[in-house]
């Protein structure tokens, strides 16, 4: 459409002379944005590239600390911290993602404006600006200090994270369901279907790829998170598939070499903290690709 079209007044030379300065800034400000994921990435590639190898992803930590001139000293790798990691975030996913987004299913299709649909996103916001050490010392004196289900346990920190994760996924789903046009929902509605039904068959559907993302983004926020495991789930060295026991972490791991006093544990902390990244950077291309899919069929 050209800029002397009628109808339409003409595009003046102020204005496109302001669309470019708005333009230049945007891309200034994104620039300046990037410069301190750029510098983490560089420095995460410069010092854990260094301690990733065969043994790194296949053996245990040994707990031992190798000083210069040992030879026959093994530190081991982080196999149980990953094995560890993705068992306890998954039950939390599993516990937090169905039940997130069944609280945003009541807060757009029945709570809505209600005095009690407002109440439950108030307490959602709270739970949002609540720091990640106090969901894990809740959990502590809740279920730990108490001995219900023994003492430390990965369950234990699961429950933790999915309460991390909680308002995440319940205020991205709002969102994403919120965005779903109404002629739809009343659509099947004048067809006779069931409010039920709509919900599950037209409106869930809808809003999928978005709930798989905010689902993701929850996932990778509580995939980082030290503080809810250092008192709930602890540290175990060895592989363990219990969640009644203690069970190491990719998080705990990186908290416990990182002031180790030697330099091979160090770096060891640098590549679980590449892994750790490199791994919910997969997660979320994985979700992005299900969500373009999605659009596509």
């Amino acid at each position: 459409m050209s800029a002397t079209t009628p109808g339409l007044a003409p595009i003046s030379v102020r204005r496109r002379a302001s669309d470019r300065f708005a333009r230049g800034i945007l891309l200034a400000l994104t620039l300046i944005a990037l410069v301190p994921l750029v510098l983490i990435v560089y420095e995460l590639l410069r010092k854990g590239l260094g301690a990733i190898s065969w043994d790194f992803f296949t053996t245990d930590p040994t707990g031992r600390t190798c000083f210069p001139g040992q030879t026959t000293c093994t530190i081991g790798g982080v196999k149980s911290a990953i094995l560890g990691t993705i068992e306890i975030v998954a039950l939390a996913a599993v516990i937090a993602i169905p039940f997130g987004i069944g609280v945003a299913l009541y807060l757009v299709e029945f709570g809505k404006t209600g005095k009690f649909a407002n109440v439950v996103r108030y307490f959602v916001d709270v739970m949002t600006g609540v720091p990640s050490v106090v969901f894990g010392l809740f959990v502590y004196i809740v279920l730990v200090v108490t001995g219900i289900g023994g003492t430390f346990a990965a369950w234990k920190g699961s429950i933790a994270l999915a309460l991390l994760m909680l308002p995440v996924v319940t205020r991205s789903g709002e969102v994403v369901l919120n965005l779903v046009p109404n002629q739809l929902r009343e659509s099947a509605l004048a067809l006779g279907a069931p409010r039920w039904k709509v919900v599950f068959s037209i409106v869930l559907p809808t809003a999928l790829p978005g709930l798989i993302t905010g689902s993701m983004l929850a996932i990778a926020r509580a995939a980082g998170e030290t503080a809810p495991l250092l008192f709930t789930s602890f540290s175990l060295l060895g592989t363990s598939f219990a969640l009644g026991n203690q069970m190491n972490s990719l998080p705990i791991q990186i908290f416990n070499d990182v002031q180790a006093p030697n330099d091979a544990i160090v770096q060891r902390a640098w590549g679980s903290a590449l892994t750790l990244v490199v791994g919910v950077l997969l997660l979320t291309t994985i979700a992005r690709l299900a969500q373009r899919r999605s659009k596509l069929t």
